[in-house]
């Protein structure tokens, strides 16, 4: 049983860190991933993407999924 803080968890974080919304795909949050990909993708253009940015590796270390 994987929980907050767990390897997988800390994977997710990194790779989340690089592209928003990867981390949530590599624990199996497909559509969490997709929302947090485009919302980044369109809020850097207004230079506030780096808020999705930081939500999706703080969503990605946090995730439990027993919850």
């Amino acid at each position: 049983m994987q929980g907050q803080g767990s390897g997988g968890n800390v994977l997710a974080a990194l790779c989340s860190f690089f592209i928003p919304g990867l981390g949530q795909l590599l624990q199996g949050r497909l559509l969490i991933a997709i929302v947090q990909f485009v919302l980044a993708a369109v809020l850097w253009f207004i230079f506030m993407g780096w808020i999705i940015h930081l939500w999706s590796i703080i969503d990605a270390a946090r995730f439990n999924p027993n919850r």
